[in-house]
């Protein structure tokens, strides 16, 4: 029997499958753009007062910190030798210190689409009551300045309908042997001969049964996992988002800036309200040195002490046997 006609062609869902709730007219499936915030209501509170500024001191790096920073920081080369940390005299050490102003803008954003799911026997609520709007859909934030997105059925726009993938059989046509239960045996290539006899595996048919669908020619479908209906409904989605930017100082260090991005600074300014700004000292210290008669510099910078040597007058290339 031809599998097509068993199996009519999949359809794509229909226009009315997807009910017209208010105030979500142009909500698709797939979804469509972010959704406005109403206006407030109410008059935004005047900001507080920032806090005082604390007292605060420059830090300054010891040449044993710096000597330990630097050793840290060549044993975690296994190609570096540690001749110029044993052997290399500082010389001067000169202290780069820089400032990074960071803004952080908390958002959240709303969007809609339509969704759907198997149906497993949830209230069906399409116009029981009217659909509360979007931005009155209740939604627990997350702490403030943290990412977090979350899913939500909104209510009152939740109805069944027939999977229009299986025609509410429940099944579809399997993909692999295209519903005829049997594909080309894999030891002789559907031929039916191996080594110029019959195909032990297929008896010399050629055909094996589909390991898919057991030689069914179908399977569950997998847009209702055999259920026939589809719970239809808007889903809203709810998305948190801290927004970051920072601004560093040139500090002419001869250090790149975008080493600073891995590193904290020492915080001397903190303001948290709608926004949350923050300004901090950054320690950078060139440290040069000498070495067999040469002279060397590296970096160390940031609260973690971490250190950037791109000149590293000592490595070698290693082979691993």
């Amino acid at each position: 029997m031809n599998s097509a006609a068993m199996y009519p062609p999949v359809m794509a869902p229909q226009a009315n499958m997807f009910g017209n709730v208010p105030g979500y007219e142009g909500t698709v499936p797939g979804g469509g753009g972010f959704l406005p915030p109403p206006m407030p209501m109410e008059p935004v509170a005047p900001p507080q007062p920032a806090p005082e500024n604390p007292e605060w001191s420059i830090p300054s790096l010891s040449e044993d910190e710096a000597r330990k920073a630097f050793k840290e920081f060549v044993s975690s080369h296994c190609c570096y030798s540690d001749a110029p940390v044993t052997q290399g005299v500082i010389t001067s050490m000169e202290p780069f210190n820089t400032f990074r102003y960071r803004l952080e803008t908390f958002t959240e954003s709303r969007s809609t689409e339509w969704a759907q799911k198997p149906y497993e026997g949830e209230p069906a609520d399409f116009y029981t009551q009217p659909a509360p709007q979007p931005w009155e859909v209740q939604a627990t934030p997350p702490n403030l300045f943290s990412d977090h997105n979350v899913k939500i059925r909104v209510p009152f726009t939740s109805s069944v309908k027939e999977c229009n993938t299986c025609h509410a059989t429940g099944v579809e046509q399997c993909t692999e042997c295209n519903g005829c239960g049997k594909k080309a045996c894999w030891v002789c290539d559907g031929t039916g001969v191996k080594l110029d006899a019959a195909c032990s595996h297929c008896n010399g048919t050629g055909k094996e049964s589909c390991s898919k669908c057991n030689g069914r020619g179908k399977k569950e479908c997998q847009t209702c996992k055999g259920k026939r209906q589809l719970l239809t409904y808007i889903e809203l989605k709810v998305e948190w988002k801290n927004n970051v930017e920072d601004h560093v100082v040139e500090h002419n260090s001869g250090l790149k800036t975008d080493k600073l991005c891995s590193v904290n600074g020492k915080e001397l300014f903190k303001n948290s309200q709608n926004l949350r700004q923050t300004v901090e000292l950054i320690p950078i210290t060139r440290v040069n040195y000498e070495w067999k008669d040469n002279t060397h510099a590296y970096y160390v910078y940031g609260n973690e002490h971490k250190v950037n040597a791109d000149d590293y007058p000592a490595t070698c290339c290693c082979v691993i046997l």
